[in-house]
């Protein structure tokens, strides 16, 4: 299943974003702890690598992903030239508090008011960069809802003379090229529910817990992990939450079992996953591209294979 979605107001955030990131000094980019990579839209990284601007990445939602996982996307950001990065929750004061001291170390030389800080915070949609908003302002100046796309337009705000901070709407990219990546994306809630199915994300999410949280689901479920497929998760999921649809002589309702996993995940009520390491990540990323290569070798091989012309016979 490829997930895609790209509603029509984040072609002109796009564009207003690439015109404001001209003023800024330094980006913020706020991405969700549990798929760092996935959450992290390559867009913004080309606007502001052509603008220059360094970049300080806020893992956010870090209480809801795996603390080793997390110490290693650290690591990793921390090998990168111009980025740094910090792991927090948006809704604690004190993790909020300590951003504009660490946005200050990238651009050293705007310190005063003649010189303010110029923030801009960017970031894919639902990762938390109202909520992010509203705790730096200390009132509620950005709409903030559990659905992706909830703040249209940009905003700017003086905190103080010293610090100005941008506030940008969620954007995704055109066309997101790793499936994997839309799945994470559509588990994590940062898509918009008409670009997919629970059932069939779900049933991935059921799948990777599998392999890599299965003490989880058998302490959320009361399961037998390492006797079941992932759509055996779902089935068991809906028989012990009473998931039945009506009228259809005990049938599961595995829609409405998909829904509790996904919200489960989603809310941490299921315990502390990532979705992704670097490690992982770096190993997908390679199987895409051999499997990009071999579909442009079977391509190839097939139109060297279609039917030459006859020869025009002698005269």
């Amino acid at each position: 299943m490829s997930i895609q979605w790209f509603p029509g107001h984040m072609t002109s955030a796009r564009k207003k974003a690439a015109e404001t990131l001209a003023m800024a000094d330094v980006v913020v980019e706020v991405l969700d702890a549990r798929l760092p990579m996935a959450s992290s839209n390559p867009m913004i990284h080309e606007l502001r690598n052509f603008r220059q601007r360094p970049c300080l990445k806020l893992l956010n939602k870090a209480d809801a992903a795996d603390p080793k996982m997390t110490q290693a996307w650290l690591d990793y950001f921390a090998q990168q030239p111009g980025v740094s990065a910090v792991a927090i929750s948006c809704k604690k004061a004190s993790d909020v508090a300590r951003i504009p001291s660490l946005a200050q170390k990238l651009a050293p030389h705007r310190c005063d008011a003649v010189k303010p800080l110029r923030l801009m915070i960017m970031g894919i949609p639902n990762v938390g960069k109202s909520t992010l908003m509203n705790a730096l302002v200390k009132k509620k100046v950005a709409a903030v809802g559990d659905q992706p796309a909830v703040t249209k337009s940009q905003q700017r705000i003086d905190i103080s003379s010293r610090l100005t901070i941008y506030d940008t709407p969620g954007m995704l990219w055109p066309k997101i090229e790793h499936p994997l990546d839309g799945l994470m994306l559509a588990a994590s809630h940062a898509v918009g529910v008409n670009a997919y199915i629970d059932e069939e994300v779900a049933t991935w999410l059921a799948g990777y817990l599998l392999e890599h949280y299965p003490a989880l689901l058998e302490a959320r479920y009361k399961l037998q992990a390492d006797a079941l497929d992932a759509v055996g998760v779902i089935e068991t999921i809906a028989k012990k939450r009473g998931c039945l649809l009506k009228g259809r002589g005990g049938e599961f309702d595995l829609e409405k079992a998909s829904a509790i996993l996904l919200t489960d995940y989603r809310t941490g009520t299921l315990g502390r996953i990532s979705l992704e390491t670097p490690a992982l990540r770096a190993e997908r990323m390679a199987q895409l591209a051999a499997d990009n290569a071999a579909k442009a070798k079977a391509k190839a091989a097939g139109q060297s294979d279609e039917v030459a012309p006859l020869d025009e016979p002698e005269a």
